[in-house]
Order: C-alpha cells, then structure tokens, then sequence
C-alpha cells in the first residue's frame, strides 16, 4: 500500500528511470521538483506530468495510479513538445499528441519511444544527454558542458529551456535538491547532507530545501517513503518530482 517503485520495463530501460504505483486511502500527495517528467496512468487516461520547480499537492481519491518517471530532458523528445511549454503542468496526452492513449501505460511509451524524436526537442542524443545532465547535476559551468559537446555557451542555454523546462542554474539548484532529498531520507544529518551535496553549509540547504519543498530538511526526511522514520523499502530515486504521502 502506498508509493513504491519497481524497475522500468527492459524495453525502456535507456529511458525510463522507473515505474512506480501510489494506491491505498485517499491521501492528498506531496511533489517535489526532480528534473523529471511522468507519463502517469490515472482517471481512465494517460496524463504528462512536466518538470516542476516548486512543491506541488495532488489530491488523489481512492483510485490507484501508476506512472513512468522518465530520465532527466527524455520525454520531451519523445512527445515533440517543449518542456518549458509543460513547465509545473498535468497535462492530457491527448491534448498533446494523438497516439490513441487509451491503451496502457508502457505500451503507449513504447509507442512514443518508436518514432523518431523531435529534432526542436531532442538537439542531443541520448548519450550527450546524459552526460550534459550528469555534468550540470554535479555542478559543472554551462560553459564547460558547452566546450565537452563542442556548442556555444548560448545555444547550451536556450536548448536547456525545451529539453528540461528550465535554465542550467535552475536545473543544478534541482538536481542538487533531489541528492539532498535523497540523503535525507536515508537518514544523514542535515550537515553531512549539505556538504555531501553541494551546499554552501547548512544554512543554505535550509533556504533551499524550504524553497523546494515548504518544509524543513528534519519534516522532509520524515515525509518522504523509505525515511528511516517509516522504515519503508524505497528506492533512492525520486519521482516527479518526488512523492510522498502528506
């Protein structure tokens, strides 16, 4: 009962960072900004979640939901719609792309995944994704990442807005938050937390963990399934953004 994820689809795996299900009582859901995006299952139809840079509550009723948490900039490609258009949006996929999405979940992604990506939306393939996303997740200056691919400093910025939704600096505050978060859950101190994931000190990770998420680093660590204070068995990872029950 509850959140929990599962490891994605083998067909998807170069895509998708996991599948995962939120069921039980009617529980409002709390999500944070992950620089992700969901392609969720719920009321009879297949809805894009876009990136988030801010918390966000779901109200969910008693129905289950199951979801696709795509790699950071994947989605994007694959529907041929900017992410900055999506940007802190639920949106239906009919509204976005006619692929008769009333077929299931992984089928429809699978579906999705077999055309050819968007060129407006996909400047990158996937290996220089990866690495542009991982590099700017560790902190990187947009102008190194632009040297590695060999495009302008400039470019870099303005293709970041539609494969991710939003700049490099907001997409290094985001990924920096997600390893904070997941550190939190794991049980670190809010101290070794902000050094282990880039804070200036701890101050800073307060401000930041407040922006993102509206609480305390101590309240998120204790929100989020897979805490140490639920004692749930939870991935590392964290959906779009993450969610944990309120």
């Amino acid at each position: 009962m509850g959140y929990r994820e599962f490891p994605p689809p083998e067909v998807l795996c170069a895509l998708v960072e996991n599948e995962w299900t939120i069921d039980g009582p009617e529980e409002p859901v709390r999500v944070l900004p992950d620089g992700c995006m969901d392609l969720i299952q719920m009321n009879g139809g297949l809805v894009v979640a876009g990136p988030d840079t801010t918390l966000s509550v779901a109200h969910r009723g008693g129905e289950p939901i199951a979801g696709l948490r795509f790699r950071p900039g994947v989605l994007p490609r694959l529907i041929g719609v900017p992410a900055s258009v999506l940007l802190n949006r639920r949106v239906p996929l009919d509204d976005l792309r006619i692929i008769g999405s009333r077929r299931p979940l992984v089928e429809t992604a699978v579906l999705l995944a077999a055309n050819p990506p968007s060129a407006h939306t996909a400047p990158w393939s996937l290996r220089q994704l990866g690495h542009i996303t991982r590099s700017l997740g560790t902190g990187a200056a947009v102008s190194a990442v632009a040297d590695d691919i060999g495009w302008s400093n400039r470019t870099v910025q303005r293709q970041c807005a539609a494969v991710y939704g939003y700049g490099p600096a907001m997409l290094r505050r985001i990924l920096r938050f997600r390893r904070a978060a997941r550190l939190l859950a794991a049980g670190v101190p809010p101290g070794e937390v902000a050094a282990r994931a880039g804070y200036a000190d701890q101050p800073h990770l307060h401000r930041e963990v407040r922006e993102f998420a509206g609480v305390t680093p101590s309240a998120l660590r204790s929100a989020q399934p897979g805490s140490d204070e639920d004692g749930a068995n939870r991935s590392t990872e964290t959906p779009s953004g993450s969610s944990t029950v309120a």
